[in-house]
């Protein structure tokens, strides 16, 4: 038979309330000798920052300002990664050479004009970086000439999923050192080889 519970109290909700939200909580100092785990922004701890591809790239940069992040996932109605787009993406020539290519003001331009679609992402394995210290996600970014790695991994269901990414900046923060990849320089060369066609 069931007991009778009685009501907790109530109150007020105050003005200016937050909510919780995951947090994951990094070493400030890490080495190249460190788990490759101890710099990677881990999807089961921290809420991934995502956009529709319908939405303007000016929302892009807001909500990347908004969450203090430089890559967003961008995701269809049914929450599957569909590409992903970066500050560099937004704030580089891509928004100003499909606004011009197709007669569109910049404001006009959405994500999925300027985003990398999920055919073209490289993405590491969760078991390959478990494995792995700092210095070889440091040498796969370098190698790769990019500021962001994907990190896929299993669900229960043998279903590949997003578990996370590393970003360059972050782990540099964490190294006390600077990491240069050549991401810029792709993008350049990338705008170039748009406009010889």
């Amino acid at each position: 038979m069931l007991r009778d519970y009685g009501p907790l109290p109530p109150e007020m909700l105050r003005p200016g309330v937050g909510y919780a939200q995951p947090t994951q909580s990094v070493p400030d100092k890490v080495t190249l000798d460190d788990d490759a785990t101890s710099v990677m922004t881990d999807f089961t701890r921290v809420t991934a920052v995502i956009i529709l591809p319908g939405d303007t790239a000016d929302e892009a940069h807001r909500r990347m300002i908004q969450r203090g992040v430089r890559l967003l996932l961008v995701v269809d109605q049914d929450r599957k990664v569909v590409g992903l787009i970066t500050a560099t993406d937004v704030l580089g020539e891509k928004p100003v050479l499909v606004a011009s290519e197709r007669g569109l003001r910049r404001g006009e331009v959405l994500v999925r004009d300027i985003m990398t679609p999920q055919e073209r992402l490289e993405a590491l394995a969760m078991p390959d970086v478990r494995a792995a210290k700092v210095g070889h996600i440091v040498a796969t970014l370098k190698k790769a000439g990019r500021q962001h790695a994907i990190v896929v991994d299993h669900d229960d269901g043998n279903r590949s999923v997003v578990r996370g990414l590393f970003s360059a900046t972050q782990i540099a923060r964490q190294l006390g050192a600077s990491i240069q990849t050549s991401e810029i320089a792709r993008t350049f060369s990338e705008i170039e080889a748009t406009l010889v066609r």
